[in-house]
């Protein structure tokens, strides 16, 4: 689920977001299809597609979203999100470089967007998915303190980093599931600091990732 100087964005589009509002509220009740060829898409089988024109999130079943699974396959408008999670345990961003950043909470999620060559940074609130406007010059600021940074594949994955006590996690992380995020935060935020439900929800959110990456190893590295 845009240049210098840095500074705090309104929600996102609309546009960008488009796709994403299954991630805000319960799900209808309804059977999800897949938005290419419109067959029943069973839970364990749901993929998702970025659509790289419009900045939006399509379901898709697996034999179709197997289709995009390479950059520029079938035409290249969209991409299928990988499944991959990855660990840095060694991951250190001191409160310096993060306020480079300008990320005004503990959490956000960072892609390089292909199509305009530079990278992108979001963070959850209230409203939604936000974007702070990265400047090129405090890139840097995360892609030298993690080696997962230059394992990203543009556009269907992100790091996701989480700030909290003088400490930092960092993951890279399917795209969808940084929506799934801010989807789940827009839900259950309350007050100024989101409330105890949110932040018991944003504990077990960052459970579930650690359990299901897997430590960077040196053979992933480019």
């Amino acid at each position: 689920m845009s240049a210098p100087p840095v500074r705090p964005q309104p929600a996102a589009r609309p546009t960008d977001v488009r796709g994403l509002r299954r991630f805000v509220g319960a799900r209808p009740p309804r059977e999800e299809r897949c938005e290419l060829c419109g067959v029943a898409v069973a839970e364990d089988a749901h993929r998702h597609l970025v659509d790289t024109e419009n900045r939006s999130l399509a379901c898709a079943c697996t034999p179709c979203a197997f289709l995009f699974e390479r950059p520029g396959a079938a035409g290249g408008r969209f991409r299928a999100v990988p499944s991959r999670y990855l660990a840095d345990p060694d991951h250190h961003l001191d409160d310096g470089a993060w306020e480079l950043l300008q990320i005004p909470v503990g959490v956000a999620f960072f892609f390089r967007n292909a199509a305009l060559d530079r990278p992108a940074a979001f963070y959850p609130s209230p409203a939604g998915a936000t974007e702070s406007e990265l400047n090129p010059s405090v890139w840097p600021a995360i892609t030298d303190s993690t080696p997962l940074a230059a394992l990203l594949e543009p556009d269907v994955e992100a790091l996701l980093v989480r700030r909290s006590e003088g400490r930092s996690e960092c993951y890279l992380v399917p795209i969808d599931i940084c929506y799934e995020l801010v989807g789940r935060m827009r839900l259950l935020w309350q007050g100024f600091d989101g409330g105890a439900e949110a932040r018991a929800d944003l504990e077990a959110f960052f459970r579930t990732v650690a359990q299901r990456a897997r430590t960077v190893r040196e053979e992933d590295r480019p």
